[in-house]
């Protein structure tokens, strides 16, 4: 007895815990669905609560340094304050909903290189914290998102890198503490004057933001430097526009205006 209450005391042979997803695959604004398992160690054990969050990769830029840092946000409980015995098996069925500023890991139907979410399950015991699972969850396009992203692609952007950076953007409402930049090279019409376009999209119910920094090709009496233009997309409409005209030409006029060409 003493042995089993010294296991206890070290959090050996506690409860363990599954969450299985009915489909990893989503969009922002939808909602994942699954269950969660927790089955009972050694002994019984005081379950304070059950949590689920999603986890990102961010830059975090601090004075002259960055690094990468896992971030927590959008967390939600979904049980506690129960009993488990020993051996026991408890379900909990849960509904998740997804950000609608929730970072893209999918595009063009295919992994977005740079950029992982995942839905994190974290048990707290009375004494100890499980961090219990961790499951990849696939965030595809909004229908608006693949529009424009599609637009980029038919101009000939290519795409070339994705992260998500801690912080926020000047004049656009956000929830969450980071947002996204999806990377592309230009095509050679543009090339001369932008060295990348960095596309970001902020998600609302019924419209979105999307941000472009262009980035200037520095020249030999010149120091290369970022510009910020953003626009709003109406969902309703997004349909009704022609976005390779549209942004071919609003390129063009914003590189103009900042002497990009």
């Amino acid at each position: 007895m003493v042995f089993k209450k010294l296991r206890q005391a070290m959090g050996i042979g506690g409860p363990s815990i599954e969450t299985v997803l009915h489909d990893p695959n989503t969009t922002p604004g939808a909602v994942v669905t699954g269950e969660i398992t927790i089955v009972g160690g050694q002994f019984n054990s005081d379950i304070k609560a059950v949590n689920l969050a999603l986890r990102t990769r961010v830059e975090v830029e601090s004075g002259d340094n960055e690094y990468t840092s896992n971030l927590e946000y959008s967390k939600m409980p979904v049980a506690g304050n129960f009993q488990l015995a020993e051996g026991a098996r408890h379900s909990v069925p849960f509904q998740f909903p997804i950000p609608w500023e929730a970072p893209l890991t999918h595009m063009y139907g295919q992994p977005l290189h740079g950029t992982t979410v995942g839905l994190a399950t974290e048990l707290e015991v009375a004494g100890a914290l499980d961090p219990g699972d961790l499951d990849p969850i696939a965030v595809h396009p909004l229908p608006a998102q693949e529009r424009i992203l599609a637009a980029f692609s038919n101009l000939g952007f290519r795409f070339r890198n994705a992260d998500c950076e801690k912080g926020r953007i000047w004049g656009v409402h956000q929830e969450l503490p980071f947002y996204q930049e999806i990377e592309f090279m230009p095509p050679p019409q543009f090339s001369r004057g932008i060295n990348q376009l960095e596309v970001t999209f902020v998600s609302y119910p019924q419209a979105m933001e999307v941000v472009l920094e262009l980035d200037k090709r520095g020249g030999l009496l010149s120091e290369g430097h970022d510009a910020f233009s953003r626009f709003t997309v109406d969902y309703a409409s997004v349909g009704s526009v022609d976005w390779e005209q549209q942004l071919g030409g609003f390129l063009q006029d914003a590189g103009r205006r900042r002497g990009f060409f």
